[in-house]
């Protein structure tokens, strides 16, 4: 966590932006997560810890957080924004049941490769994609039958 901040005060001072105390809380909160949460969710959290810190607070660092690279902000489909880790996170993909929401982080080398080929196949210079496939998960599919 010590390298993620120094890494954000850098980042703040390289672009010239003061540091607050608000900001380092709240991105004190984010790098506790561990599930990917919506700027709501994450709100309630940091309230509970510092109830001085607004909402519009909460909505404002965390979209610096994003510009910095420590987080990024994923939409699995049902229109919410949630925010997931990115920092020194190996890359990956989402598998999400349109049915209760859950998701699965996949991590694959072979369609890795397969996305760097089409990419070359079509003399496309590929600087990043996110992939997400949707679907119902087994406990779901069960339910269905």
């Amino acid at each position: 966590m010590g390298v993620i901040k120094e890494f954000y005060k850098q980042y703040l001072l390289n672009n010239k932006i003061r540091y607050s105390a608000q900001r380092d809380k709240i991105l004190d909160v984010f790098l506790k997560m561990e599930r990917h949460l919506s700027i709501a969710q994450i709100y309630e959290l940091v309230r509970n810890k510092y109830p001085q810190i607004g909402y519009t607070t909460v909505y404002r660092a965390m979209n610096l957080i994003c510009k910095a690279g420590i987080a990024e902000k994923i939409d699995f489909g049902d229109g919410i924004s949630r925010f997931e880790h990115k920092y020194g996170q190996e890359h990956h993909d989402h598998l999400i049941c349109l049915n209760c929401g859950k998701f699965i982080e996949v991590i694959d080398a072979q369609i890795e490769e397969l996305q760097r080929q089409l990419a070359k196949t079509h003399k496309f210079v590929l600087k990043g994609h996110k992939m997400q496939l949707f679907g119902t998960c087994c406990d779901c599919s069960k339910d269905i039958k």
